[in-house]
């Protein structure tokens, strides 16, 4: 009888998690009772051995005392419930699954963005009951899709979470019908990837055998789905606790699949598979518990390259199950050097990674592991490849050295030299450190003589890049660019490789004195060709907008004969040119200024001046817009009135006699 174990089976990274959490909690360091709010998992082997160490079961908050210590489970609480518990003045280690507690988040942050809340799980389940108490426990919980069905219509905007270990499928089915009951349908998928990986493995395993034994407690939610799962394609499928509950198995059964849900411990799996190889003869001879212990287990060696699933990770290590009685340990730091490294995405849990053994004990039981230098075989393996092919590679630059840089490609160093690292020259390569870029391998002597350039992917991709925008160019297209120079002409932006000249007349509606009152190096900006000529490289581009043109659309704003108020920016012979607003000028005749006859607007109107005007003509096209003051409130002169003739001092015939004297004497003066 053959049989086989699914990978993906027992414990999952958050429960994991929160059973290592409570036995690895010192009762020494408390003076208080330590609680578990509820059971910590599904599974009452791991409740009976925490009531062995001293960790209760807590039934009810009123039985806490200040001082108690409360373990929160994987399944996690509500908000009520923290703040209830800080009332009490309690320790609170919080195990609650990081899954889960993304899922408090995305709730607790959609109520608040006036979001309904829809819950897809059991209404029951202390998983879902917590979800509810980040949202005011308001959410509308559904568990089948009958119940969605059965829902009105409604105008409302909901953003609809899973229960972690619900049934993909199922909750893909629920969401269909909810996008025809709300007006707007938020999905986001919280459904543990561990999860969606075991329900997936068993699935497919269970219709390859012919038994299907599912190990883990009747009460828990995800065993009972992989149990549904495993049941539509395998007849023959059991649900069991432990080794007791197996049933007899037929002799003529060749294949046996097994699985078990998040909350199964690791040792209850194995008891269950070794009871099997005691009940059944697998060879002629009987074997004992060492050799059929011995049998599910890999041999392992130093130096020897490995795979493994990763089980979860803390501050200094990742926990990888290698099918051997030791986990491995490989130490954080070396995941730490990638720049782009994000432990939610790379240190799933259940993620194959492949790992060099260092030591099978590193004194502590466990089997010390290394990526990096797998990194550095498949590494080097890479470099090689890349090399004969000319393709070209990403490695992170680590230091800065004379003459260039030193870049990492999965631990295979790569000297760039200074003049190979852009198609410019660059007096100080700092920037450089820490970052990503992409290289070509010029020279490969050896391991230690590896030569890359950057500068030659550089100049090739702004040819292509160049190439391309020449190709596609248009007047009217527009782009968007860098802010790349300022001159006293203009602003010069790179398109993406290429560079156009924004004339400072296009910068701005109003007048400017220099480009850098509108824009400054680096500003990213949206532009359109307004001209361009391709033999010699040459782009006009334009940044101004017709809409921040204040003449635009000025025949809704003004009307004629509205009264407005402007000031008095000019004056010309013929009349003076007032401002509305900015940008926005008009004329006022010397004819419509004053009722009486004026030589110059200079005799009633000062440059500065706020007046009255009735428009009385507005020609948007040409930008003129014609006004008269003397039609809302004329300026006229004030003159003073010319004296009575019997007070003249000076009688007409006397002032012109005296007119004529002093003509003779200049002339008089010019002749001597």
């Amino acid at each position: 009888m053959q049989i086989i174990r699914a990978s993906n089976a027992g414990f999952c990274f958050g429960v994991d998690k929160a059973v290592k959490s409570a036995f690895n909690f010192n009762l020494n360091d408390v003076k208080g009772n330590v609680y578990t709010l509820g059971e910590l998992i599904h599974n009452s082997q791991v409740i009976k051995e925490l009531e062995n160490k001293g960790i209760k079961v807590l039934n009810s908050l009123d039985d806490l005392k200040e001082g108690d210590s409360v373990i929160i489970r994987a399944h996690g609480i509500g908000e009520k419930v923290y703040e209830e518990l800080n009332k009490h003045g309690v320790n609170i280690l919080d195990a609650t699954c990081p899954y889960v507690k993304r899922i408090h988040h995305i709730v607790n942050a959609k109520y608040k963005e006036g979001y309904k809340i829809v819950i897809v799980g059991d209404p029951n389940h202390p998983e879902v009951i917590g979800i509810n108490g980040w949202c005011n426990e308001e959410a509308l919980i559904i568990s089948d899709v009958k119940e969605a069905e059965e829902l009105q219509e409604s105008g409302e905007k909901i953003a609809v979470v899973s229960q972690t270990t619900f049934k993909r499928a199922k909750y893909d089915e629920i969401c269909e019908v909810l996008k025809k009951k709300f007006a707007f349908v938020l999905k986001f998928d919280t459904i543990c990837n561990a999860t969606i990986q075991r329900q997936t493995e068993a699935e497919e395993l269970s219709r390859k055998v012919d038994v299907m034994i599912v190990i883990g407690g009747r009460n828990s939610s995800n065993t009972q789905k992989l149990y549904q799962i495993c049941k539509e394609n395998c007849p023959k499928t059991y649900l069991v606790e432990n080794k007791d509950e197996l049933p007899l198995l037929d002799k003529n059964v060749e294949t046996v699949g097994i699985t078990a849900g998040a909350s199964t411990p690791e040792a209850v799996i194995k008891e269950v598979i070794l009871h099997m190889h005691d009940m059944v003869n697998v060879h002629e001879g009987e074997m004992d518990f060492n050799q059929a212990l011995e049998m599910t287990f890999t041999e392992l060696r130093p130096n020897e390259v490995v795979k493994g699933k990763i089980i979860g990770y803390n501050n200094n290590d990742v926990f990888v199950d290698l099918g051997y009685k030791a986990d491995g340990l490989i130490p954080m730091e070396e995941f730490l050097d990638d720049p782009d490294f994000d432990p939610e995405r790379d240190l799933t849990p259940g993620k194959e990674i492949e790992a060099l053994v260092v030591k099978v004990n590193d004194g502590d039981g466990n089997v010390s592991l290394s990526k990096k230098k797998v990194d550095y075989i498949r590494g080097y393996e890479l470099v090689e490849e890349a090399f004969k092919n000319q393709t070209p590679i990403e490695a992170v630059i680590k230091e800065i050295v004379k003459g260039g840089a030193v870049a990492d490609y999965k631990g295979v160093r790569i000297f760039i030299p200074a003049s190979q690292m852009s198609d410019r020259f660059v007096s100080d390569l700092t920037p450089f450190q820490g970052k990503k870029v992409k290289i070509l391998i010029t020279e490969m002597a050896n391991k230690r003589r590896i030569v890359g350039s950057r500068r030659v992917l550089v100049e090739k991709e702004k040819a292509e890049q160049e190439e391309a925008f020449w190709n596609n160019i248009e007047v009217g297209k527009e782009y968007t660019g860098t802010v790349k120079s300022l001159t006293k002409f203009g602003a010069f932006v790179d398109l993406g490789g290429v560079d156009g000249l924004i004339h400072v007349s296009e910068l701005s509606w109003k007048k400017i004195n220099d480009p850098s009152e509108v824009l400054k190096v680096g500003d990213k900006v949206t532009v359109r060709v307004t001209g361009f000529d391709k033999e010699t490289k040459k782009i006009s581009l334009g940044y101004r907008k017709a809409e921040d043109n204040p003449w635009y659309n000025i025949e809704n704003k003004y009307h004629v004969g509205d009264v407005v108020t402007g000031k008095v920016l000019r004056m010309v012979p013929f009349g003076v040119f007032v401002e509305l607003e900015e940008g926005v000028e008009g004329l006022v005749h010397i004819s419509q200024i004053s009722n009486v006859r004026i030589g110059k607007p200079e005799e009633v109107l000062t440059v500065g001046q706020k007046v009255e005007m009735k428009i009385i003509d507005i020609n948007p096209e040409l930008k003129k817009i014609s006004l008269s003051i003397k039609e809302v409130k004329p300026i006229d002169p004030v003159r003073e009135e010319a004296p009575a003739a019997e007070e003249a001092e000076d009688t007409p015939s006397e002032h012109n006699e005296e007119m004529v004297n002093t003509i003779g004497d200049i002339l008089n003066e010019k002749n001597n």
